[in-house]
């Protein structure tokens, strides 16, 4: 049938992209429609029960500025959260949170059943429908046809997906789900380059049946620090993880049955994550580690289900038993569900936007893994701006677009967009070069203008902020005009605090800039100076001791942004373009850059290259070209 309610925004898929697209499209005021295979299983962590770690907090908390749900639903539903990296620099620090599986999941799908303006089906998309390079719906696999005006695809990894546990392989999505058989032919149908990626999850085990006590405990923090800065009351249970090791024998154990390997035996060629390697890459690779760590994980407030963080696995079922019972801690371990790999199609995301809408077909949006990401945070970001601009798109407004310079989730587009990828990505604050000024811990300060002028913050969430950014532009006011002499008083006060004497007139901000002194010590001098609350504190001091820093990589920007603001139209003919080489010609034409900035980061485009493209464009610039001075 073709179902006679037309939707602005159909999202496919139920996963951490499509919850987020879903959500947002539907609160942007859009009439939304979310299709998925398996409505149990909505919001469903496919693999590591947690949220955030390194870069991925970032994401998070971008997320939850732009009006998503992923920050809210983990501080509801968190079993433990600390700050990563909190001995370094605050530009790696990242928050992390243990999840309740099940919980977080059945609040996801409440979340999503009440929201106004979606409705929630379950059937499985098969083809998608266009006319004249425009989508105007899908056909599902029980032959209905959905008409609508924009789609998001956020399929994960059940496009042809492929399960390998040893040298036995089965088709599913995930663990005992159907995989989408047709929805990938369809796309290549289309056009579109469709590849293979590969990844693969852990054992879980039976906390009844480890010896917990000789193991390493790892509790959270004791003071925890929310994902959303809207939650309130913040109370959280801080539910231990515990840390073992591999060792020589499970390395041996697991080098002589690499034949039971389909990494090893030729059965899958596609590229797994580097930076999440399974266990046989890592005994292989870094063949002289005598050990690995091993982190204990629950999987939720009430089950004795154990998830194996860094033991990920495709090795025969009982090979996982041989090798995990080689572990202290772990001798009589029973496997509740065994690790495996999993292959699956992904789409080319260089043939997308920056709006995340595919190049060749209008209203069409990819998200997530279909974008050859990996991770939850990743995909819920990609949901987040694929919601909001196949919203946009319907609504006819300005495409929403996030920066390098602007978000973690602006540098996860563009690197995708520009460079490709040919194994699952992953973030990680190295791939941002302006971390220190996109910190984790400022995320609402330098996104809720942006979010709220996009129409994507409430007005109640934006005046949380602006109050937030008025205490601390309040408190830095006066510690800049308030000052110190260096009288005998003053400096036996300094060298009380453990930092050295002042010898001339000295402002507050001055002395906050030391590594000794924070915000705390100062009161215990200026005792009249106001009591504020942590937060501010914390941003005070960042802004203060990390100012030069700061100042420099505000002028990096300025530079970044000089090559940004050099547009390029869509329809440029690279070949008019003496000097450049047919391969980067090819390399231009191909990804189709929006400006010199993004030629510059493709691949394989030089310098030299670059340089002639600037002259080319200003010599032969019209009203359609914006050429930065």
């Amino acid at each position: 049938m073709i179902y006679p309610k037309k939707y602005d925004v159909i999202v496919v898929g139920g996963g951490h992209a499509g919850c987020e697209a879903a959500l947002i499209s539907a609160r942007l005021g859009c009439d939304t429609l979310m299709l998925t295979i398996a409505i149990d299983s909505i919001g469903a962590m496919s693999c590591n029960p947690a949220i955030g770690g390194l870069a991925k907090g970032h994401l998070v908390k971008e997320v939850d500025v732009f009006g998503g749900e992923m920050a809210r639903n983990i501080d509801e539903t968190g079993l433990q959260f600390k700050i990563l990296n909190k001995s370094k620099g605050p530009a790696v620090w990242s928050s992390r949170a243990q999840a309740d599986m099940v919980a977080y999941k059945y609040r996801m799908k409440t979340v999503l059943e009440h929201q106004e303006h979606l409705d929630t089906k379950q059937e499985m998309v098969d083809e998608i429908l266009v006319e004249d390079n425009k989508i105007v719906g899908i056909k599902t696999n029980v032959g209905n046809e959905y008409l609508c005006r924009s789609v998001v695809i956020t399929t994960g990894t059940f496009m042809k997906g492929k399960i390998f546990i040893g040298l036995n392989e089965y088709e599913a999505g995930r663990a005992w789900e159907p995989p989408s058989l047709k929805l990938s032919d369809s796309l290549r149908n289309l056009g579109f380059r469709v590849s293979r990626l590969k990844t693969g999850t852990t054992p879980r085990l039976d906390a009844r049946t480890i010896n917990f006590d000789v193991l390493t405990t790892q509790p959270g923090d004791d003071d925890p620090i929310p994902f959303s800065f809207r939650t309130e009351n913040f109370n959280r249970p801080n539910i231990p993880c515990y840390l073992a090791y591999t060792n020589e024998k499970t390395h041996d154990i697991i080098l002589s049955n690499l034949d039971q390997s389909p990494l090893y035996s030729g059965m899958v060629s596609s590229l797994g994550p580097r930076y999440c390697p399974s266990i046989e890459d890592k005994v292989v690779k870094f063949f002289e580690k005598k050990k690995h760590q091993i982190f204990l994980e629950p999987q939720d407030a009430n089950s004795t289900e154990i998830y194996a963080d860094g033991l990920h696995t495709s090795l025969g079922y009982e090979v996982q038993l041989n090798f995990l019972r080689s572990m202290k801690g772990l001798e009589e371990v029973e496997i509740m569900r065994p690790g495996y790999a999993i292959e699956y199609d992904f789409v080319d995301p260089t043939q997308l936007k920056h709006t995340l809408e595919t190049k060749k077909i209008k209203g069409l949006f990819m998200a997530g893994q279909i974008n050859g990401t990996s991770g939850y945070e990743e995909a819920a970001a990609q949901g987040a701006v694929a919601g909001i601009n196949a919203s946009f798109f319907v609504q006819k407004k300005e495409p929403f677009i996030l920066g390098r310079d602007e978000a973690y989730t602006g540098v996860l587009i563009d690197d995708l967009v520009t460079k490709g990828t040919k194994e699952p990505y992953r973030m990680f604050t190295s791939r941002a070069e302006y971390r220190l000024i996109l910190r984790e811990d400022n995320t609402q300060l330098r996104l809720a203008e942006k979010s709220f002028n996009a129409g994507l913050m409430r007005k109640e969430d934006y005046a949380i902020v602006k109050e937030q950014i008025r205490k601390i532009d309040e408190i830095k006011k006066t510690l800049k005009n308030r000052f110190l002499v260096p009288t005998p008083e003053t400096n036996n006060k300094l060298l009380s605090i453990n930092t050295d004497i002042i010898k001339t007139k000295t402002d507050l901000a001055k002395l906050i800039r030391r590594v000794e002194v924070s915000y705390d010590t100062l009161r215990t001098i200026v005792t009249d100076l106001p009591p504020i609350d942590k937060f501010t504190k914390q941003e005070i001091e960042i802004d203060f001791k990390y100012e030069g820093y700061l100042s420099l990589q505000r002028q990096q920007i300025e530079k970044f942004k000089k090559y940004e603001t050099l547009k390029i139209p869509d329809d440029f003919d690279y070949n008019n373009v003496n000097g450049l080489s047919n391969e980067v010609k090819g390399k231009l034409m191909d990804i189709r850059p929006v400006s010199v900035g993004q030629a510059l980061r493709i691949q394989g485009v030089t310098p030299a290259a670059i340089s002639i493209l600037i002259i080319y464009l200003r010599k032969h610039s019209d009203k359609r070209f914006k050429i930065a001075n």
